[in-house]
């Protein structure tokens, strides 16, 4: 019996190594508190009256938290469940001022002309492409990506933001780190349009503990790990320095290693094996200092 893994997960416990392997280190979906709440505050947004003045979100948190995926998994969603596609994603490019931020909307909105140097015309395509297609939200990822700039660039950034909310009743999510918070709180006219979603780092509590249970029921291995043990809780919990997409990546290599093994399930020891150093550490890895 596999009474410690889903339902739908028992089933993958037949097929052969790779396959399973494979259903392994397939991306997943963990719906925890946050990201739950996340989407919420995202449908919100659909759902919101027509307003000239439109609210906003911030989804910040450290990097390899998960804030992607939150995003995307909406995105999805929608694209599932609606015959119209309101939110679209933007990959905020790195570099400064209008021309690059534009270019990154308009690759999103797969328009061509994104390299087109000339500022006037990028924004009369991106004017008749939002009037056209008419979304509703805008998610910038890596938006701190605008805002390495001088401060000018950084303003211009943030009137494109204004106008599309005033003349296309577009509700704009910047995705980011904490400099993304800092920016849009540095002056109370912008702060008074973006709510916060923190992303932050996990702490050692219950909600850590659940989430790793149900990791364990989602990988299909024949023996109970046991992961909210205390001790191997704590082991994958140092390793990860708190971040989820660290989380995930420990236990996967962890579950690949104990399939290849024959040991069908994840020890402390098995951890110690993988060798995985934190990513505050891998400056200074003894791996990285014998390349000099």
């Amino acid at each position: 019996m596999a009474d410690h893994l889903l339902e739908h997960v028992r089933p993958h416990l037949d097929r052969d190594q790779q396959e399973r392997i494979a259903y392994i280190r397939a991306p997943r979906w963990i719906g925890h508190h946050v990201a739950l709440d996340g989407h919420r505050r995202l449908a919100e947004l659909l759902e919101r009256p027509s307003s000239l003045r439109t609210q906003g979100l911030m989804l910040v948190g450290p990097f390899a938290n998960g804030k992607t995926m939150i995003a995307e998994r909406f995105a999805v969603e929608h694209l599932r469940t609606s015959p119209e596609q309101k939110v679209w994603i933007v990959q905020t490019r790195e570099g400064t001022g209008l021309g690059h931020f534009y270019a990154s909307v308009l690759q999103a909105l797969r328009a061509p002309g994104g390299e087109i140097p000339d500022l006037r015309r990028k924004a009369e395509q991106l004017d008749h492409l939002l009037s056209s297609l008419k979304p509703r939200v805008l998610i910038f990822d890596e938006f701190h990506n605008a805002l390495r700039g001088r401060a000018r660039d950084v303003e211009a950034v943030f009137a494109f933001l204004r106008r599309i909310g005033r003349q296309y009743d577009i509700s704009p999510v910047l995705i980011g780190e904490v400099a993304v918070c800092d920016y849009i709180n540095a002056t109370s006219e912008m702060a008074s349009r973006f709510e916060l979603v923190a992303v932050p780092r996990w702490q050692y509590g219950e909600n850590y503990l659940m989430l790793l249970d149900s990791l364990e029921a989602a990988l299909p291995l024949a023996k109970s790990s046991d992961l909210s043990n205390e001790p191997l809780a704590r082991r994958i919990f140092g390793l990860s320095e708190g971040l989820i997409g660290e989380i995930v990546t420990i236990v996967t290599k962890a579950a690949v290693a104990a399939i290849r093994s024959g040991t069908e399930r994840i020890s402390k020891a098995s951890i110690d094996e993988l060798r995985y150093v934190p990513i505050s550490k891998r400056r200074n890895s003894a791996l990285r200092q014998s390349l000099l």
